[in-house]
C-alpha cells in the first residue's frame, strides 16, 4: 500500500464570488511556487477531500482544490430546499473552474477528476484545452445515459438484494419510471421526511458497488460523512439533478469530441472489477484519444482507496511533475 504525502492544511482558502449569487468555496495548498494541478471531485455532490490533495508532492504542486456548486462549503448548499439547483449544470461547474482559474493567476494546469470529477475533467479539457496542461483521471466515467442507466439498473445483475431494496424504497406510484427519474422527484418533495429517506435509501444503494472489497449492508457501514443528513441530501439531490438531465451533454460527447484533446497527455487508471465505472468506457476513450494511455488495475474497483490505486494515480502525478 502506497503512502500518501503526510496531512497538509492549505495555506489558502476563500469564496470565488459569483455574479449569480453563488459562492465556491476553494483551497490552495502545497508549494505557492509550484506546477499547478485541479482536483475536481466526485459525486456530483461528494466535495473536496484531504486525501485527494495528499497524492500530490507538496514540495511541488500548488494544489487547487474547489466544492462544486451546491456541496461542501459552497453556498447556498444543495440540502437547502429552497435552492432549485436552477443554477448548478455542467456549464455553471465549467464557469467556475475558468473563474476561479483566471482568479488565481494560472494560466495552464494538470486537471486531476476521479468518478463524476474524471467527466467533468474532459469536458473543461475539451473546452479549454489551451490551459490543460495534462490530465490524470481514476474510475473513469463519461457521464453517457448508458452508464448513467447502469449504475442505477444493470447493476442489479451484480447485486440483486442491494437493488431491491433500492426500488422497494420507491413509493409505488413511481416505480414505473426509472430509478433515477423516481429518486429525483422524491428527492424534490415537498416533505422534507421524504427527501431524507430517498437520500438515505440512494447512499446505500452506492455504498454496495463503490469498493471491490466486501461491503456490509446498513447505515454503520457507510463512510462517516455518507451518515450525515446535511451530507447525504445535498449529494443525493446533486447526484439525481445531474443524472436525471445527463448532465446536460450530448450522448458520447465526450468521446466523440477527443480531438479537442490533441496534444494533451492523459493518464487513464481504472480498476477492472469497476462497477460503478465499467472499465469498457476507459477503454473505449484511450482507443479514441491516442494522446493518453489506459492503466488497467486487475484487483481494483471504484475506489480510489482499493489496491494498486494510489499507487498508480501517484506515479502518473510524478511522471506529470517531471515535465518541463
Amino acid at each position: 500500500m502506497t503512502n500518501l504525502f503526510p496531512s497538509l492544511s492549505p495555506y489558502q482558502t476563500g469564496f470565488l464570488e459569483r455574479t449569480d449569487g453563488n459562492r465556491i468555496f476553494f483551497a490552495v495548498s502545497g508549494n505557492p511556487e509550484g506546477k499547478p494541478a485541479v482536483l475536481l471531485h466526485g459525486g456530483p455532490g461528494s466535495g473536496l477531500s484531504e486525501g485527494a490533495r495528499r497524492q500530490f508532492d507538496p514540495a511541488l504542486w500548488r494544489i487547487v482544490q474547489l466544492d462544486q456548486r451546491g456541496c461542501g462549503r459552497s453556498m447556498p448548499s444543495a440540502a437547502d430546499f429552497a435552492n432549485t439547483l436552477a443554477d448548478n449544470t455542467t456549464d455553471h461547474l465549467l464557469g467556475d473552474i475558468e473563474a476561479l482559474r483566471d482568479m488565481l493567476g494560472i494560466d495552464r494546469w494538470l486537471v486531476y477528476g476521479t468518478s463524476w470529477g474524471a467527466t467533468l475533467a474532459l469536458v473543461y479539457a475539451q473546452a479549454f484545452a489551451h490551459h490543460v496542461e495534462g490530465i490524470v483521471l481514476a474510475g473513469v466515467t463519461t457521464t453517457r445515459w448508458e452508464e448513467i442507466d447502469w449504475l442505477y439498473n444493470g447493476m442489479r445483475l451484480f447485486l440483486p438484494e442491494a437493488h431491491q431494496r433500492f426500488i422497494a424504497a420507491i413509493p409505488a406510484q413511481l416505480r414505473e419510471y426509472h430509478p433515477v427519474t423516481a429518486y429525483h422527484a422524491l428527492l424534490n418533495d415537498s416533505d422534507p421526511a421524504v427527501r431524507q429517506k430517498a437520500a438515505f435509501d440512494w447512499h446505500l444503494w452506492e455504498a454496495g458497488s463503490i469498493s471491490a472489497e466486501i461491503q456490509g449492508g446498513g447505515m454503520t457501514d457507510l463512510p462517516e460523512r455518507w451518515r450525515d443528513p446535511g451530507f447525504v441530501l445535498a449529494r443525493a439531490r446533486l447526484c439525481a439533478h445531474y443524472f436525471h438531465h445527463q448532465a446536460w451533454l450530448a450522448d458520447r460527447q465526450i468521446v466523440d469530441n477527443t480531438s479537442k484533446l490533441a496534444g494533451i497527455a492523459g493518464v487513464l487508471i481504472q480498476g477492472r472489477l469497476d462497477l460503478q465505472g465499467p472499465p469498457k468506457t476507459a477503454y473505449e476513450l484511450s482507443r479514441a484519444w491516442p494522446a493518453s494511455e489506459l492503466v488497467m488495475l486487475d484487483e481494483a474497483g471504484h475506489s480510489t482507496g482499493d489496491r494498486g490505486m494510489a499507487d498508480a494515480i501517484m506515479s502518473a502525478i510524478d511522471r506529470f511533475a517531471k515535465t518541463a
